[in-house]
């Protein structure tokens, strides 16, 4: 069953890298944005865009129509950042999925968000709560879901159903590779009683201790990618080797008006 289209977040403009509106906003502004889904249901989903999964949406056009029909696509790599400066967005920071997770678990301690968490290798999701609520006393976590590494059956989906109704979260947090979690996200946030579902990533791992993080400096240089394809060249290579530079090329080619990409 499709989805009904997600309500836009309110007066976030967008900027289009490749064919893909980027949300023009600051990680602060993100977190508040969030925040106001406590008590709401089905207002949408959230992306995180880096440069691999807009350069890889020129040829998913389903990946690409998810990325666009969100409630917000968040600018999450420098260089997203860099072109939003330069198309004149110099408020726009980078709106990292583990850090806007952290930043939101721990502003909605005082108004009792809740959260639910949906994805991650088996153990993973337990290791999190267990971890974050020792960092964040009071954070609420109402619910967690480990699905297999396949498409949901009808069963496993109406279980998923009934537990989030169950549990009544203000926001699914959903620790999937990409681009398997936003399709997640787009095919089903019409269907789950929540406010809204955020795609994470590898936040999951990271706040659990079982994947290093890249240090900041190389997180706000631009250099996290180099960290990650050492510590896991077999699976990154391709992404960060072949597409990341076909990702520049067509940057180039568009801000120079040699190709265009319009937002469809």
């Amino acid at each position: 069953m499709s989805s009904p289209l997600p309500c836009s977040s309110p007066s976030i403009p967008r900027y289009n890298i490749l064919g893909v509106g980027v949300s023009a906003l600051s990680l602060e502004a993100a977190r508040d944005l969030v925040l106001t889904a406590r008590g709401q249901k089905k207002l949408g989903y959230i992306c995180h865009a880096t440069a691999y999964g807009v350069n890889a949406a020129r040829h998913d056009l389903d990946f690409r129509a998810t990325l666009n029909q969100s409630w917000l696509t968040h600018p999450d790599g420098m260089p997203l950042v860099w072109l939003g400066h330069w198309h004149g967005h110099r408020e726009i920071t980078r709106i990292y999925g583990p850090d806007l997770m952290l930043a939101v678990c721990a502003a909605g301690r005082s108004i009792a968000l809740r959260h639910y968490f949906y994805g991650g290798a088996p153990g993973a999701a337990d290791l999190l709560r267990e971890k974050l609520t020792i960092r964040l006393p009071g954070l609420n976590v109402v619910g967690r879901f480990t699905p297999p590494y396949r498409e949901l059956t009808a069963d496993e989906l109406n279980r998923l159903k009934r537990d989030v109704t169950a549990a009544a979260p203000d926001i699914i947090w959903v620790g999937l590779s990409s681009p398997l979690q936003e399709k997640f996200m787009a095919q089903h946030w019409g269907e789950l009683d929540a406010g809204l579902l955020i795609g994470v990533g590898a936040a999951f791992d990271f706040h659990s201790g079982r994947v290093p993080q890249a240090p900041r400096w190389m997180q706000r240089s631009g250099l996290e990618w180099l960290f990650r394809l050492s510590t896991e060249p077999r699976r990154l290579w391709r992404r960060y080797l072949i597409q990341n530079p076909l990702f520049i090329l067509r940057t180039l080619a568009q801000l120079s008006g040699a190709r265009r990409y319009p937002l469809d």
